[in-house]
């Protein structure tokens, strides 16, 4: 497949269900209530696949919701029909997956047997609650907000639904649309409070010589302010792979990307900081712009009586506390969800893990 002829998944598919999959099932289960779309994990789901991601994981794939009377009834049928009758090939794209290699990865290949397709017949209830550990169909509670990653809302809020029979997946989707506004600004609130604990180390460490220190100091601060700018502007931030990607896509992007990557790209700690600031001094006018507090000073100013730049960031993180107004959010631990505090794809990529490291931790901090 050349880089010319490649077509974007969530379109892939999308035309495989309407003439691929629904025409089986109208076939054969025609009364048969059900919802299609294609969500979850992969790069085209967010809308950042390429020729490159065709390589695994990737291609005419989909769920296929029914209700959980009709998985249980019908499910496996509806699974061996389209085994059976699916085309080898759709547009071009193999729809055989084969099994998961060393690696994990499934790759596309061609079959003379029935075809290992990905179209997964599931049960929409129980579909989130594996792909986020709960079901948002009986309401999404604090304690599941926390404990999500903003990749995996990321992933269940994007894609795109083919058809939503059920009359449940719209719903469901809307209610992980974005954080309660209490809880969003206690999110936004943590990511300010991240920044405030280490915007003075950039020069710290320059300033004894650790010119390596600095720059990983300063890189770990470029992550925070994107995945901030994200937050602020009512976006799941992604994953590594796909951060810079989305944070392209804000309206500021085209103004700060050349100061963050000007920061990356300094080899002296002074000019890293003034880098930095000119950053810190651009989002502090954003968070002014949202009218979520009384404007806060967006000035930088030196760190108590040391010759480094800062923004003291904490300032903004108590002026965004101070506009909160459910008790149970106020007293929140100032840490955060759960991949604000912790940086483990082994814990952030399994729900149970991340829920299970939440509750410890909030826990323990509320105590």
């Amino acid at each position: 497949m050349t880089t010319s002829s490649f077509i974007p998944g969530l379109e892939l598919s999308r035309h495989f269900y309407f003439e691929a999959v629904r025409p089986l099932l109208d076939e054969v289960v025609p009364r048969i209530a059900h919802s299609a779309a294609r969500l979850g994990s992969g790069s085209e789901v967010l809308g950042f696949d390429t020729a490159r991601s065709a390589d695994h994981e990737w291609g005419p794939r989909l769920q296929l919701f029914l209700h959980p009377r009709d998985v249980t009834r019908h499910g496996a049928r509806i699974s061996a029909l389209l085994s059976e009758r699916l085309p080898k090939t759709f547009r071009g794209y193999p729809t055989h997956f084969a099994p998961a290699g060393e690696a994990g990865i499934r790759v596309m290949e061609t079959t003379d047997g029935p075809v290992h397709h990905r179209v997964d017949v599931t049960a929409l209830g129980a579909w989130f609650t594996a792909q986020l550990g709960f079901d948002p169909g009986n309401g999404v509670t604090s304690a599941d907000w926390q404990a999500t990653p903003t990749q995996l809302l990321a992933e269940v809020t994007g894609g795109a639904v083919f058809h939503d029979g059920l009359g449940r997946l719209a719903p469901a989707r809307a209610a992980l649309d974005w954080y309660p506004h209490d809880l969003w600004l206690h999110v936004l609130a943590c990511q300010w409070q991240r920044i405030s604990q280490e915007e003075a180390f950039v020069g710290r460490c320059g300033e004894v010589g650790d010119e390596l220190g600095s720059a990983v100091v300063a890189g770990r601060l470029v992550r925070d302010v994107m995945r901030l700018c994200l937050l602020m502007d009512r976006r799941y931030p992604p994953y590594s792979k796909w951060l810079g990607s989305a944070f392209a896509r804000i309206p500021r992007a085209s103004a700060l990307t050349p100061v963050l990557t000007a920061t990356l790209a300094a080899t002296d700690w002074h000019v890293r900081e003034r880098h930095l600031t000119r950053a810190y001094e651009a989002i502090a006018v954003m968070h002014n712009q949202l009218g979520l507090t009384e404007p806060v000073d967006p000035t930088t100013r030196p760190y108590h009586n040391r010759p480094f730049r800062v923004l003291h960031a904490e300032r903004f993180t108590e002026a965004l506390i101070a506009r909160i107004t459910d008790p149970a959010i106020g007293s929140l631990p100032t840490i955060g969800t759960v991949d604000q505090f912790i940086d483990s794809t082994n814990v952030l990529s399994r729900p149970e893990l991340a829920h299970a490291a939440t509750r410890v931790t909030v826990s323990d901090r509320t105590s």
